[in-house]
């Protein structure tokens, strides 16, 4: 039923005319409601405020919507993610909607109420905020309001817990009917702060920001107080015998052992980078004797299984078991998940349906281990362990309540291959050409390693820095970004047990490993008579003796993800050049070179190409030369230290000057598809030393 249009005008005596401080104090609602994870989760969820500016046209006041965009997120909101529409129109299309079989025609007619430019592009939820009379609306998706919202019982739960502040809506799709129920249900129920959304989640309005925010966090609250009074102590059943948490050494390390494994069946159609949780949450539920028969009714909320698929694949086996019988399990599982999720597609696509977007999970459960999750980065990835999380929350909560019941399966169907979703998805940029590789830089905290460690992170790589130094690797990591895009570790390349550490820690922040540059060095410029056992023994064991051990640890997760790869040592002109003074550093780069040859014609068979960059005279920024390396070198020919570099540079055939930059560009484009059939290639970055050309 039509809302009257008099009776819906904001009134400018309660919001004033300051859009100004209406934008600021919804951004700052929307923040505090969406930092917390109980609350919504990631891009979940929306808010709105209503409020009048200035047409510049008339001069004339005019009544606006300020609604989240498409796609942004609550928590991190700023005014330039806000939709802005003029309320009257969005208004009117009331009286031009097509009915429910033709809704998803409003979501384009919604740019033809936009003001102005109209900042962020509208998203579905639109309708709800604009067609309710309050002022201020928050749509949320929090744990304990799902949990209701799921239960076989919802309706008569919502009544028992809430009175009449807070009315049931049945099941529906997102969309302009879904707006036109929850603005019947504020007209009708003048009593109502809020609904219960069935399936999904909850919504809350208010006169003031403040009010719609009290009332989201009361719904909240009252939910969770219910729950915890009133539900059943074990809500998943006892626990299994067996499928208690292993300790957490023991967990990690099992977790590691399995990753490469769970990444080449999440990535079999399409590569995926991983994220590892093992919270109480996860391991409590995987521990329990119902999980298996709740995660195969997957979940309910559209935000959860648009990013978790409709269900996770779980190993049927105990923490026990050992790690071969786990992964040959685990292989038995796949098959029978992608041909189960192609039934499910065959169930219910049509002819106006989107091609199937892959079979293989997005979360995968071990029990007394934890969860890994997979997205088309790390970031993505993170949020959807985070969305599996939330769906635990929901399932334990309707569970202790009452009988967890999701939307059926035609209606995820529906949403997980909705025609809007299917554009949003064809809107995305497209992937930069590292997307979803891993890569572990060993040395990496400053010179040649971190400049290679910066541009594989600017094309789209999630990246490791293995230094030697913790704070430096940190710090250099930070300079890229935060954790979804890079993180510093400490390694020691000449233990084994410290590599075999950092290839760890590596699966268990990205899920996998994908390209490793052996970078790690270091120089003593001495003649043969002063070179001591020791200056040749070092030298040998960072850079040889390393290169070997990174390259063993990272070889077993390249062959087991079956997902081929990228070793590259980063060696030196010396490795083909003989020139004086430096016998131990040209050796152990001349063994750096045969590694990759031999590596070359090992690995191919998985897939795995390796190749070697041989630099030369990178003296900016270069942590060998700065730590009297140059200065040695200097000496060897006469010159000051300080004009080294153009010294390199003019015994050079282009007479260019070469900068760790440029040894970061060849590590990228080697490893990119441009370079898919070259393995045991070296490639001289400096500036044509014809001396060193290879034969």
């Amino acid at each position: 039923m039509p809302i009257n249009d008099l009776e819906a005008r904001v009134d400018p005596a309660a919001h004033g005319t300051d859009a100004d401080a209406t934008v600021a104090a919804l951004v700052a609602r929307s923040n505090a409601l969406g930092s917390d994870p109980r609350i919504t989760n990631y891009a979940g969820g929306n808010t709105s405020a209503t409020g009048t500016d200035t047409d510049p046209v008339t001069g004339e006041p005019v009544d606006l919507l300020w609604v989240k965009g498409s796609g942004g997120d609550l928590g991190t909101l700023t005014p330039a993610g806000l939709a802005v529409l003029r309320l009257d129109r969005v208004r009117a299309l009331q009286h031009v909607y097509p009915g429910v079989e033709r809704e998803d025609e409003m979501v384009a007619a919604f740019d033809h109420c936009l003001f102005g430019k109209g900042g962020a592009a509208p998203s579905i939820d639109t309708a709800m905020h604009a067609l309710v009379r309050a002022p201020h609306v928050d749509h949320l998706h929090p744990d304990a309001g799902i949990a209701i919202a799921t239960a076989a019982d919802g309706p008569a739960l919502t009544e028992r817990i809430f009175g009449e502040k807070v009315v049931w809506v049945p099941w529906r799709r997102p969309g302009f009917q879904l707006g036109l129920d929850i603005a019947a249900v504020e007209r009708d129920h003048p009593e109502a702060i809020g609904t219960v959304l069935g399936g999904h989640g909850i919504t809350a309005w208010g006169d003031t920001s403040d009010e719609a925010e009290a009332n989201s966090r009361w719904i909240i609250d009252t939910a969770e107080r219910y729950i915890a009074a009133n539900g059943r102590p074990e809500p998943f059943g006892p626990v299994r015998p067996g499928y208690q948490a292993l300790p957490t050494e023991e967990r990690r390390a099992r977790a590691a052992a399995l990753a490469p494994t769970i990444r080449g069946i999440a990535g079999h159609e399409k590569p995926v980078v991983g994220h590892f949780t093992d919270t109480d949450v996860v391991l409590d539920f995987l521990a329990s004797a119902r999980a298996e028969e709740l995660a195969a009714l997957g979940t309910s909320c559209p935000d959860h299984f648009l990013r978790t698929k409709v269900k996770p694949l779980v190993l049927d086996l105990p923490a026990s078991a050992t790690v071969e019988d786990a992964i040959g399990r685990l292989h038995e599982l796949h098959e029978q998940y992608r041909a189960d999720y192609q039934a499910y597609y065959d169930r219910h696509a049509d002819e106006d349906s989107p091609a199937i977007r892959g079979a293989d999970p997005l979360i995968v459960l071990v029990p007394g281990v934890g969860m890994f999750s997979y997205g088309r980065d790390a970031q993505t990835a993170r949020v959807a362990g985070e969305f599996y999380t939330n769906a635990v929350n929901v399932m334990r909560g309707a569970e202790s309540l009452s009988t967890y019941a999701p939307i059926d399966e035609a209606e995820k169907f529906r949403i997980e291959y909705w025609a809007l979703e299917e554009a949003k998805l064809q809107r995305m940029p497209a992937p930069k050409v590292l997307a979803t590789r891993i890569a572990l830089v060993t040395g990496a905290a400053s010179g040649i390693g971190k400049a290679i460690a910066t541009r594989l992170a600017a094309d789209g790589a999630a990246v490791v820095i293995a230094d030697l130094d913790l704070g430096k690797a940190q710090a250099a990591a930070a300079e890229i970004g935060d954790t979804d895009r890079a993180i510093g570790i400490a390694a020691d390349v000449t233990s084994a047990a410290a590599v075999e550490r950092a290839v760890q820690e590596t699966l268990l922040h990205f899920g996998g490993l994908d390209l490793v540059v052996n970078n790690a060095g270091l120089s003593l410029s001495k003649s043969l008579l002063e070179t001591t056992e020791q200056d040749w023994d070092l030298q040998h064991d960072v850079m040889a003796k390393g290169s070997f051990l990174v390259s063993k640890a990272a070889a077993k997760v390249l062959i087991e993800q079956g997902l081929g790869g990228d070793i590259v040592y980063i060696s030196s002109k010396n490795s083909v050049f003989a020139g004086p003074n430096n016998i131990a550093y040209s050796a152990t780069k001349a063994d750096q070179a045969h590694q990759v040859r031999l590596l070359a014609a090992e690995l191919g068979q998985h897939g795995v190409r390796v190749n070697g960059i041989n630099p030369d005279g990178v003296v900016r920024g270069s942590g060998i030369f700065a730590s009297g390396w140059g200065a040695n070198r200097a000496a060897t020919y006469g010159i000051d230290e300080q004009d080294l570099g153009a010294f390199y540079a003019q015994r050079t055939i282009l007479k260019r000057e070469v900068v760790p930059e440029n040894v970061a560009n060849a590590v990228a484009a080697i490893c990119t598809s441009d370079f898919s059939h070259t393995t045991g290639l070296h490639v001289p970055v400096d500036a044509g030393v014809a001396a060193a050309f290879l034969r």
